[in-house]
């Protein structure tokens, strides 16, 4: 993948979302973002949601997108190539989380009987939806490719979750806090289900931990403006819209500064992955 740095100057603002929690959801909710950023940034603002965790890579680095709302493999990705994530979410006063391996609940899957079972994930570069299971899994001695009977891609939370309810899957992850100790109110399940959902599944495992998720922006974005994105996404947990946002949209309860470089250690879990 090329770095392509765009020239001239820019008419809006891009913003990308991911489609990890469903693309029905993030575009009925996008509208209230582009409102927000347009008066903060004081441009035209343009958000879309992204097929697939790699166009939302792809856009960032060809400057199709400004800034986006990224899983942290592809803010990692990003970073390699000199993008700089401005901020990131923490979520239950965490920066950081893991991902829970979830059955149907009655199912009694055990790591020991995920063998010959179907698996669902989000994406390729999904942490907590693929990269994350998949690299806990080869810990535990179980190389996927070769114990499950099939692995499917849904591009969703949602579209994982409901694949085992609906019997197309025996088993799915989902990202939860690394404190979580059930599924109900403490992981994604819940989050991306509505209330009581928790109860229609059963823990398998918990992984390992990675960042929260964060905000890259593209190479080509005037400094000026990078630090009034970032002013304003820090200071969207002191109003009831910004609330709402961080809520609705980010699945965070407030956004702090990311560290330089604070993705590195992802390349590990996606080299595990592979």
């Amino acid at each position: 993948m090329t770095l392509q740095v765009p020239s001239g100057p820019r008419h809006s603002f891009r913003f990308g979302l991911p489609p990890s929690l469903g693309n029905e959801t993030a575009r009925e909710r996008a509208e209230r973002l582009a409102a927000f950023l347009q008066r903060a940034l004081g441009k035209l603002v343009e958000v879309s949601v992204a097929p697939s965790y790699e166009t939302l890579a792809k856009d960032l680095l060809s400057g199709r997108a400004d800034a986006a709302w990224a899983p942290p493999f592809v803010c990692a990705r990003m970073e390699a190539m000199g993008v700089r994530v401005v901020v990131r979410g923490v979520r239950r006063g965490m920066s950081s989380y893991r991902a829970a391996l979830v059955g149907r609940a009655g199912s009694g899957l055990t790591l020991d009987r995920l063998k010959g079972t179907t698996a669902a994930w989000v994406d390729r570069d999904s942490v907590a939806g693929y990269l994350l299971p998949t690299a806990y899994l080869k810990t535990q001695g179980l190389e996927p490719s070769r114990a499950f009977f099939a692995q499917h891609f849904t591009g969703s939370y949602r579209g994982v979750l409901e694949a085992v309810l609906d019997g197309k899957a025996d088993v799915a992850s989902v990202f939860c806090p690394p404190a979580s100790t059930g599924l109900t109110y403490s992981t994604g399940v819940e989050d991306v289900l509505g209330a009581g959902a928790g109860r229609r599944f059963e823990l398998i495992a918990y992984t390992d931990e990675a960042p929260n998720d964060g905000v890259p922006v593209a190479m080509g974005l005037q400094p000026e403006l990078v630090r009034t994105l970032e002013t304003s996404l820090l200071a969207l947990q002191s109003s009831a819209e910004g609330l709402a946002l961080l809520k609705d949209i980010f699945n965070a309860d407030r956004f702090e500064a990311a560290p330089r470089m604070g993705y590195r250690a992802l390349y590990r879990v996606a080299l595990a992955s592979l």
